[in-house]
């Protein structure tokens, strides 16, 4: 099992969310983030610009199968991307296990109802 984290663009969320579904990921969290990198954003209000230092974006976290790993990062990359500075990152860990309260459950089992 891996859990998979990405920071992406808060413009691109729906885009990933949707594209995460398509390949049959339906459960994940999400977090409205702030973080500081090379990107700068400005903010425009009432017609004076303004610096921000922090950038916003949204980091999505889950847990798939090994088997899984590969076609979640080709549909984040596809439906994350913009091609300019602060597109955001992927992260990929090692689960040791997982168990579901409800049932017991353990391993990979306990990440999803049917196979």
């Amino acid at each position: 099992m891996k859990k998979i984290e990405a920071i992406i663009r808060k413009t691109k969320f729906e885009e990933v969310k949707k594209g995460l579904h398509e390949i049959g990921i339906d459960y994940f969290t999400f977090w409205d983030v702030r973080g500081v990198g090379k990107s700068v954003e400005e903010r425009v209000y009432r017609g004076v610009t303004y610096d921000t230092s922090s950038i916003e974006r949204t980091l999505i976290s889950f847990i798939v199968r090994d088997k899984y790993v590969d076609s979640c990062i080709v549909s984040i990359r596809e439906n994350a991307f913009t091609g300019e500075v602060g597109d955001g990152r992927i992260f990929i860990y090692e689960v040791q296990d997982a168990y579901r309260i409800r049932t017991g459950d353990s391993g990979d089992r306990s990440l999803y109802d049917e196979e």
